[in-house]
């Protein structure tokens, strides 16, 4: 792979991005390796402005829909992004969810495999956000490797044997620095509310052992404690090395608070214990 990730990433929403647009600085000196965009337009303006703010981090968007980005203004908008800054973007692209794109959206599969003939970039500088085996398949036969969105150490073990070795691992992880069990389920629970409600993170979590009764109310405990990693930064940091240890090369970290920021008080307390 051509982008050196480090082991571990921060995940937030891209307009956070300009919003605080010294927080790239920061989490570069405090030892993270990438900064993951999510639902980063296709134009990647807010890519070249996060790399111009910061020394060497690297970038990557997790991810760039494939319905709503054509492939060839796509194309062009990355030459430009690595003209300026070599080595330091990864472009995540996945086919999103039904729910969002509406009756256009039909055989995602196929979808992917025409936007990935039409996308002029290098296969090296490319994942795809993978869940299920025949993803994570074609993430391997096509591209860099993998993002997964919401999963467990274990779903990790899984995708690293669908993908085989020398492929890029990239899952990302829900955190909450809370250690009151209520409070922090409380929290976690917000941020599943809307994965609950769509098929592809529903489908993997089944087919992960989780069950029809814990996706339910919001979601089990048991279910709410293996998505999302809470307690002290030590307790957290042990979530995030299992994933390590179960084949990640990289984990893309996403801390869930209640002011909807960046919330870089506790990537300063992660990293730590981190690095």
């Amino acid at each position: 792979m051509a982008v050196e990730l480090g082991t571990f990433g921060v995940w937030s929403r891209a307009p956070l991005w300009i919003k605080e647009g010294d927080a790239a600085a920061e989490l570069e000196e405090l030892g993270y390796g990438a900064l993951w965009l999510g639902g980063a337009p296709g134009d990647l303006d807010v890519v070249s402005t996060i790399l111009g703010t910061s020394g060497k981090i690297a970038v990557a968007t997790g991810i760039v829909n494939v319905w709503s980005e054509p492939a060839g203004q796509l194309s062009g908008a990355f030459r430009r992004v690595v003209r300026d800054h070599p080595g330091r973007f990864l472009l995540g692209i996945g086919a999103g969810h039904r729910e969002f794109v509406g009756d256009e959206y039909a055989k995602p599969y196929e979808k992917l495999v025409r936007y990935l003939d039409d996308l002029d970039v290098p296969a090296e500088d490319v994942v795809l956000a993978a869940l299920g085996p025949r993803v994570l398949k074609l993430a391997a036969i096509r591209t860099a490797g993998a993002h997964p969105y919401l999963v467990t150490p274990e779903h990790t073990a899984t995708a690293r044997e669908v993908l085989g070795t020398g492929k890029l691992l990239a899952p990302e992880q829900h955190v909450v620095l809370e250690t009151d069990p209520a409070a922090a389920r409380a929290l976690a629970r917000q941020a599943l509310a809307l994965y609950l409600g769509l098929p592809n993170y529903t489908n993997n979590w089944l087919r992960l052992g989780f069950t029809a009764e814990d996706l339910e109310h919001g979601g089990s405990d048991r279910l709410v404690d293996g998505l999302v990693a809470w307690g002290t930064p030590e307790q957290v940091a042990a979530r995030l090395r299992e994933h390590v240890a179960a084949g990640a090369d990289h984990v893309a970290v996403q801390v869930v608070a209640s002011d909807g920021g960046h919330h870089r008080e506790a990537y300063r307390e992660l990293a730590e214990v981190l690095f």
